[in-house]
């Protein structure tokens, strides 16, 4: 059996990674495997161990940082975060194709560290600063400094675009989603 492919997709907050991972997700048939991420934060309401996180004390999320067990790991607001490289080589390993949504620190972070030709890494870009300005807006989940932030942050991303193997633009979710099929089915058949 083949060993599933690794799928790296990224981009600045706000450009739209989780719309079109999830659109990817509910439209085509390519077997996909989602990376379930690894955290210390406390289970919400509704959220299923092993399937939204992989909920962790801070002792064990520890241990797999001392392991080398993290593709990568970031601490946000007082909690940490991280894709657990066993779960993501073991669903490889069955021949899943295992699709990470990240951002763009993390996704340089597994690059380095995953060094295969079955890695596909892309980026996903805004049409313009603009477009991903009105797209944080919408949200209207952060205060004016944060969003000055994410925006400073996303302009510093959007020039490493130049580390991944496809830049792709998120001009149209389904326009954008269906270059990115293309692009996995014909690494799939890549020998």
């Amino acid at each position: 059996m083949r060993k599933g492919l690794l799928i790296i997709l990224s981009g600045p907050s706000g450009v739209g990674k989780g719309t079109v991972r999830r659109y990817i997700m509910d439209n085509f048939n390519l077997e996909f495997s989602y990376s379930i991420s690894m955290t210390t934060r406390p289970i919400r309401e509704k959220e299923v161990d092993g399937v939204d996180y992989y909920f962790v004390s801070q002792e064990e999320f520890q241990r797999n940082i001392d392991e080398g067990n993290f593709l990568e790991w970031e601490e946000f607001v007082g909690n940490r975060y991280g894709t657990p490289k066993d779960k993501v080589e073991e669903l490889r390993n069955k021949g899943k194709n295992v699709l990470l949504e990240i951002e763009v620190n993390g996704a340089t972070e597994v690059m380095n560290k995953v060094n295969d030709d079955r890695v596909v890494s892309i980026f996903l870009m805004p049409p313009n600063l603009q477009a991903l300005e009105n797209r944080i807006r919408r949200r209207k989940t952060e205060s004016e400094e944060v969003i000055r932030s994410r925006l400073e942050k996303g302009k510093k991303e959007m020039k490493m675009s130049d580390r991944y193997e496809y830049v792709v633009l998120n001009d149209d979710v389904s326009r954008a989603s269906q270059e990115i099929v293309d692009i996995i089915k014909a690494r799939i058949k890549r020998k």
